[in-house]
Parts: structure tokens; C-alpha cells; sequence
């Protein structure tokens, strides 16, 4: 029986059985940023110190990651703040942290692009006795995660410190419209083929949004007619260009998983048939961003996306799937992932008017970049001087070319929220 997508998005991936609730987590379908490489944790190391400095070093510092998976950026952040602190003082505080989960290797690329840890005050508390870290996710939590991460499956309220969001709106379930008639009506789907059809016109707040956040682009080409017909379509359709102006995500180097980008593919099985405009209203993205900012007392949200921007809004959408390392059509049956961009602009809005203060939006590429990540290489002079330096300096610069490449990872919007703090250090990008 077809249905909104919005409910048919939300069982899909949340429901009993959803993609998300069960099996091993998304690592072994896509890769994020996150998975890419830990010089991703060690940059926000860097945010997270300059957080602390913001707040002036309270007793407690929270960092809260929404959309954790299976907890795989706290693991890492937890190793580098005790790497980079007094390991002494976390044990004293919790237990070990347990293993770096992307093995020493990593660890050493990850303490390369972190550079020296920053000075301290002698009678002030480390850093690392202070972080409180909380994982926020729907799945059941895992086993081997270390004790002194906390599990939650709702955000925690009263946050002082970093709230951070990475690849979680896009997954926020949404409805999606197609402009017919003067009007926007929305796309039903059948959960189990993924075949689409034409519904009813949108709710009042749904139109509202659209005629704010995504204007209608041209004139009208078909009827309604039209539209039902066209729109009952096989999702056995293959991955192919669409003329939206995005193009299918590259592979992420030395692994066969799709790195989730923003240029990347929108692939639907109605993406290729030229009918009315399709829009995927971002309302409860907006909400939900909305919510998380409102669970900050004091600190900085921080989301990381691929998404779009009002003046280029795609014709045809976004909405895709991705399974087992491959981008594959969006079938909301719980067997993979459903995904659409997001709203970038719209959700920001909505953050900042719960924070009432400004926020900064940029590109990954930026926001690494301003943390002291750039991806540059080391002088050719160290290989002969100092041979094992240079090929760690060389692999942390591998690392962080990839997560700030602008075609792929570093694509992704940064958009940074302070509540309660002086924007100030925030905004430079």
C-alpha cells in the first residue's frame, strides 16, 4: 500500500527491523567522514578545545555526537584526548578507553594532524578528566563500546560543550512533492517496489515552506495526468546521469564503500522522466535541528552535510539508497539506506532562531581548514633527514587531502551554531 514518504522513510530505516536499528550500522554500507580517517576526530579535538576555551574550562565539558553509529568518532576522540592530555587522568576518571578502532596506524595520522596539544594551566583540571561523552543513536548499544561513553537514544538536555551531527540530518525522514497544476501535491511510494505515485496536495506548513525554502523552478511541464502515469515506474532502473547537475559520488580511495558526498549521486527511478519539478520538503530537518540546538545550554552545535542552498535547489531531487558499499535506488523496504540532501539554508534558519544568535555556514574544506587541517605535503627535505617522520607527515596529509577535497568529503557544508558563547572564534573560516 503506497504511503507518504516521510512514514514510509521512518519504518524503513527506524522502524522494527529498520536499516539503522539493527545489523553491524552503516559502516558497512557508506562512508562517512567519521570512517574516512580519524584526522577527522583529531581536528575536532581542536573544536572541542576551543569550545573549552570558549566556556572557560568548566568543570564539565559534554560532547554529544547525534547520529553516533556504533560510536565509532567518541571511540576516537576519547584515544586522542588522552594521547594529546594526561592518559593518567582519563584512567583515573573511568577506565581505559580502549583500542583506537581505526589501529595505530591511524592513530599516528590522526596524532600528525592534530599537531602539539595546547598549553595548560597548572591548577586546572586535564581536559580529557573533564569530557563527558554521550553517543546518540536508536540502535542498541554496543558491546565493546568503552564504559565511560554514554549511550543515549534521545539528545540529553543541558549541554555545555559541542553538540555534533555528522551525516544525521540527511537521514532526518521527509515527505516528497512534485509541482503539478500550480500546486505542489505529494509523492506516494510503495514500500516494497519503490514505485512512486501522485497524492494529495501538500499540508498548509508544507506549502508555506516550499513557497520559502524551495521556489518552483520554471514553468509547469505536464498535467496531472501526466504525472500518475509517469511516476509509476520499476525501481529496477540503473545509476545513470540525471541532469540535475550532480553526478555519481566517487569511491572512497582504498576501500569499496561510497563516500556519501554532496555532489553526489541523486539516482531515483523517477529521476529521468523530465515531468514536474520534484521537491523534498525539509520541514523536519528544520525541526529536528531545531530540537538539538535547544538541548545547548552553552557551547556550539555543529552539523556536517551534504546539501543544497535555495538558489540551487536540484529539479529532480536527491533522494537515493546505498547497500553493501553501493549507491542503489531508494526502495523504503528496511534493506538499505535512504538518504536525501539537505536543506542547508532552511535548517540553519531554524537553529538560529532558537539559539537567537548568528551562525556560520562553509564547506568542510573550510572548517578543516581553520582548524589547522589543510592536507599539505611535508618537504621533500625531511625524507632524507628524518625518513619515518616524513612518511607519517606524508600519510596524515594523505588523510586530510581526502576529507577536504572539494569534489568529495570536503563538499560537505559546516554549519556551526553557537548558543550562550561569543560567535567570535566561530565564525572565521
Amino acid at each position: 500500500m503506497s504511503t507518504r514518504w516521510r512514514d514510509a522513510m521512518g519504518r524503513a530505516l527506524y522502524g522494527p527491523g529498520g536499516f539503522f536499528v539493527s545489523g553491524s550500522g552503516p559502516t558497512d554500507h557508506f562512508r562517512t567522514s567519521v570512517h574516512a580517517s580519524p584526522a577527522f576526530a583529531g581536528a575536532l579535538l581542536r573544536l572541542v578545545k576551543q569550545v573549552d576555551a570558549a566556556l572557560g574550562h568548566p568543570e564539565r565539558l559534554d560532547v554529544v555526537d547525534v547520529g553516533a553509529g556504533r560510536g565509532e568518532l567518541l571511540r576516537t576522540l576519547a584515544t586522542l584526548a588522552a594521547a594529546s592530555d594526561d592518559t593518567a587522568g582519563f584512567a583515573a576518571s573511568g577506565g581505559a578507553v580502549g583500542s583506537d578502532p581505526s589501529g595505530g596506524a591511524g592513530g599516528a595520522v590522526a596524532a600528525a594532524s592534530l599537531g602539539p596539544p595546547s598549553g595548560g594551566v597548572a591548577d586546572r583540571e586535564p581536559l580529557v578528566r573533564r569530557l563527558r561523552l554521550t553517543a546518540v543513536e536508536l540502535a542498541p548499544r554496543p558491546d565493546d563500546l568503552p564504559a565511560e561513553i554514554a549511550w543515549s537514544d534521545e539528545i540529553p538536555g543541558r549541554i555545555t560543550g559541542l553538540l555534533v551531527a555528522t551525516e544525521w540530518l540527511d537521514n532526518v525522514p521527509l515527505d516528497v512533492a512534485v509541482h503539478t497544476g500550480g500546486s505542489w501535491r505529494y509523492l506516494l511510494v510503495d514500500p516494497l517496489t519503490g514505485e512512486e505515485s501522485v497524492g494529495g496536495q501538500v499540508s498548509p506548513a508544507d506549502a508555506e515552506w516550499l513557497a520559502t525554502w524551495w521556489p518552483v523552478p520554471g514553468a509547469e511541464r505536464d498535467s496531472p495526468s501526466d504525472l500518475d502515469s509517469a511516476l509509476l515506474t520499476s525501481v529496477t532502473n540503473s545509476c545513470s546521469s540525471t541532469g540535475s547537475g550532480f553526478r555519481a559520488a566517487r569511491p572512497a580511495e582504498g576501500s569499496s564503500l561510497t563516500a556519501r558526498s554532496r555532489p553526489g549521486c541523486p539516482e531515483t527511478p523517477h529521476s529521468d522522466h523530465g515531468i514536474g519539478a520534484r521537491a523534498e520538503i525539509g520541514r523536519t530537518r528544520d525541526a529536528a535541528w531545531a530540537e538539538a540546538v535547544r538541548k545547548v545550554d552553552r557551547g556550539l552545535a555543529l552539523a556536517v552535510d551534504y546539501g543544497h542552498l535555495r538558489e540551487n535547489r536540484p529539479v529532480d531531487g536527491t533522494l537515493t539508497g546505498y547497500r553493501g558499499g553501493r549507491q542503489v535506488p531508494p526502495v523504503p523496504d528496511g534493506s538499505c539506506d535512504v538518504t536525501a540532501h539537505v536543506a542547508i539554508d532552511s535548517v540553519a534558519s531554524a537553529g538560529e532562531r532558537v539559539a537567537r544568535c548568528a551562525y556560520a555556514l562553509g564547506s568542510q574544506r573550510e572548517g578543516l581548514r581553520a582548524l589547522g587541517a589543510d592536507g599539505g605535503r611535508p618537504p621533500l627535505s625531511l625524507a632524507a633527514s628524518d625518513p619515518a617522520g616524513y612518511v607519517r607527515a606524508l600519510a596524515a596529509a594523505s588523510a586530510v587531502a581526502e576529507l577536504t577535497d572539494p569534489a568529495g568529503l570536503g563538499g560537505h557544508w559546516w554549519l556551526r551554531q553557537p548558543v550562550g558563547i561569543d560567535p567570535a572564534p566561530f565564525m572565521a573560516r
